[in-house]
């Protein structure tokens, strides 16, 4: 059966520091482009009847990188607007509103839900699905929120459940049926 391959973007500046980064288009890291040379031996394998990435320049440099020919960009795949919490990080923004238990997948404020960005995951899973029922895998190279979002809209729960599967820079995973029922194949693999 085939697969839909997820792919996280390489290290940026700020994945390091811990800033949310939606839709600043920050450059990779050395480190992140060296981490996306090094999903190639990972992949290299695979063969992919589409190939979409994100329009922003981390996703699109990371599947370069990796090697993979980009089919098209599609502005579904962008992270998720994180509104007025774009560049601050998750500490910050507690000690400002002085919540401690503070979470992203509470709402940023001013930006996207996470059921908001569940309605773009489905309409990427949409455009895949007639691959995968000509059996031919598909990659989709994006951001870790997207992603995990994308994930519990694949296995049909709620967008804010992405929070159950952490996901680091420059990792694979792979999501697939056990017969109709959609699953989870492969997460959070990184290269060696």
């Amino acid at each position: 059966m085939a697969s839909i391959y997820l792919i996280r973007h390489g290290e940026t500046a700020w994945s390091l520091s811990g800033q949310h980064t939606g839709t600043t288009d920050i450059p990779l890291t050395e480190n992140g482009r060296e981490r996306a040379k090094m999903l190639r031996p990972m992949i290299e394998h695979l063969d992919f009847g589409l190939a979409l990435s994100s329009p922003l320049q981390r996703a699109r440099d990371t599947a370069e990188l990796a090697g993979i020919t980009v089919d098209d960009i599609d502005p579904n795949l962008v992270e998720w607007n994180y509104g007025e919490l774009e560049g601050v990080t998750t500490q910050d923004y507690r000690e400002k509103i002085g919540n401690p238990d503070w979470v992203i997948w509470d709402g940023p404020p001013g930006g996207e839900t996470p059921d908001q960005v569940s309605e773009r995951c489905k309409k990427v899973i949409a455009r895949c699905l007639p691959v995968l029922e000509d059996d031919k895998n598909v990659v989709l190279i994006a951001h870790g929120h997207l992603l995990r979002i994308l994930t519990a809209t694949w296995l049909d729960l709620p967008g804010e459940d992405g929070k159950l599967w952490i996901l680091d820079a420059g990792a694979l995973c792979s999501l697939g049926f056990e017969r109709e029922q959609h699953v989870l194949t492969g997460w959070n693999q990184t290269p060696q």
